[in-house]
């Protein structure tokens, strides 16, 4: 599991059934105090995330199709919750409330 920043949502005509009716969003992995870290990936929303959203990523191909209900998916990583704030160390580094500031 890791965090992203999602930064847009992608569309994609032709698919497989599995992605029919599914949001795909394009994360860019961040660390705790917002740096990135690591590649650009497009992952299933199962959050009701958005742009600008922090949110947690599951990224294993086992969890996404248990996740999704289908032990035969080809899928592996899936947006599973949406950040309020992390507090890190004593301190409070990210903050949605206040427009997702990093402190």
């Amino acid at each position: 599991m890791f965090l992203a920043e999602v930064i847009g949502t992608v569309v994609a005509p032709v698919q497989i059934p599995l992605l029919d009716g599914e949001t795909l969003l394009l994360l860019r992995p961040v660390d705790a105090k917002g740096k990135r870290v690591g590649k650009t990936r497009i992952g299933i929303d199962r959050a009701q995330a958005g742009v600008g959203d922090r949110v947690l990523v599951m990224d294993e191909g086992n969890s996404a199709r248990q996740i999704l209900g289908d032990p035969k998916a080809a899928a592996k990583t899936i947006v599973v919750g949406v950040v309020d704030y992390i507090d890190h160390e004593g301190e409070l580094v990210y903050d949605a409330g206040a427009g997702g500031e990093e402190r």
